[in-house]
């Protein structure tokens, strides 16, 4: 369908901080124009019935490397698509495409390889940019990286990748690693946000790091150091100083795998649901049937057991990504974590938008805001999604509504 006139009715919808009951929402070019508790008038519009179902803005999922049987370093561009497509049937409308610990050619050869995606990406979650998790990481804190690749920030190679794209908008880096920190700095004055990742790092390496940049925490409590003694003197680690400075955001995933609901519950007590941002760090098994998979490229990644609902590496010592889509993380938080809905989705909307320094444009349902809209039951079921006004995905249609000659607006 074109980006036409839309009403949406008979929807909960929700809004940051309240639920419209029984509410209509108004979209007219792939903006939203109106929620409203009374009709809307507007009668040649194009009516969808939500079914007493909620509305909501789409999710926003800041930390996803794949999904549907592809991962964003398969160095394809049908790899990317099928990524993108397989989120949006599960209410994911923007992404961050995150590419693994590798080699600066393989790192480059996967920009190259985003940007050619984003051109022709007209029937999935939409493009945001690309986060790049290491290679500057602490080895001791890993995790599945691999360690073939593992380095410290090296100014000749991350300056080469830095002006071989202009689509970066995210580098997870261990601060404690030598450069780290200068690292953050030049970060910064590109326009890119810097994230501590697999780091060792004390509070004060966190503190050092935040002052220069550094304001995010990839992936709360995995792969990275907590209380840590050190010639019998106790020293907080990377958890501690992600409650101690109140400005640090950070990032949970919540597949009720990787942290237990007594650690989501003290999450978001601390944090709470402005400064946490909900992600899949889904890797290529994400909506696949559970067994063997490869985390990373198809060529060159590691492979993973997929059980229990969560990656795994072979000998079952850690997990090695998620295999979680958008809707799982809010039935999650709500129904594990005891996390009231509407601050469930503040975190996978609102949150993250404003992380990216997008809330201007998504993240909200509210007037002037991109039509980002997904409408799902009370199981978290995905009814609908809608990306700037258009359909791009209804389970219950033989095909999705989406105009060939649409393009997502940059």
């Amino acid at each position: 369908m074109s980006k036409s006139d839309i009403k949406i009715i008979n929807g909960e919808i929700i809004t940051p901080y309240r639920i419209v009951r029984n509410g209509q929402l108004f979209i007219r070019n792939g903006r939203i124009e109106a929620i409203s508790e009374r009709d809307i008038d507007v009668p040649d519009a194009r009516v969808i019935d939500a079914g007493g179902h909620y509305v909501a803005p789409g999710f926003i999922d800041i930390h996803v490397h794949g999904g549907g049987g592809s991962d964003f370093m398969d160095d394809n561009v049908e790899s990317f698509l099928a990524v993108a497509e397989t989120h949006a049937r599960y209410g994911t409308t923007a992404m961050l495409p995150t590419v693994l610990t590798n080699t600066k050619v393989e790192i480059i050869r996967s920009l190259k390889r985003y940007e050619q995606a984003a051109a022709s990406n007209m029937r999935g979650s939409r493009f945001l940019g690309v986060h790049i998790e290491g290679p500057y990481f602490s080895m001791e804190q890993r995790g599945a990286q691999d360690p073939r690749y593992i380095r410290d920030p090296d100014p000749a190679e991350y300056f080469e990748i830095l002006d071989s794209s202009s689509s970066i908008k995210r580098w997870s880096v261990a601060p404690e690693k030598k450069g780290a920190v200068p690292f953050g700095s030049i970060l910064r004055e590109r326009g890119i946000l810097p994230s501590i990742a697999h780091s060792d790092a004390l509070y004060s390496d966190v503190a050092h790091a935040f002052e220069n940049g550094y304001s995010l925490v990839t992936h709360l409590y995995s792969a990275m150091s907590g209380v840590t003694r050190r010639n019998a003197f106790r020293y907080g680690g990377v958890i501690e100083s992600a409650y101690l400075i109140d400005e640090l955001d950070v990032e949970i995933i919540a597949d009720g795998r990787h942290l237990p609901p007594e650690l989501l519950k003290l999450v978001y007590k601390i944090k709470g649901p402005d400064r946490t941002a909900l992600i899949t760090d889904a890797m290529r098994a994400a909506a696949m049937p559970e067994g063997n998979s490869i985390l990373g490229s198809l060529t060159d990644g590691i492979e993973v057991l997929v059980e229990d609902g969560v990656a795994k590496l072979p000998d079952r010592s850690a997990f090695a990504g998620s295999t979680a889509t958008a809707d799982r993380l809010i039935r999650t938080m709500r129904d594990m974590a005891d996390i009231p809905l509407i601050d469930a989705v503040r975190m996978a909307t609102t949150t993250p938008a404003r992380i990216l320094g997008l809330q201007g444009s998504i993240g909200a349902l509210a007037p002037r805001m991109d039509a980002d809209v997904i409408i799902f039951d009370n199981d978290v079921n995905i009814k609908m999604t809608m990306i700037q006004g258009c359909i791009v995905y209804e389970p219950d249609s033989e095909t999705t509504n989406f105009s060939e000659n649409n393009e997502y607006d940059s």
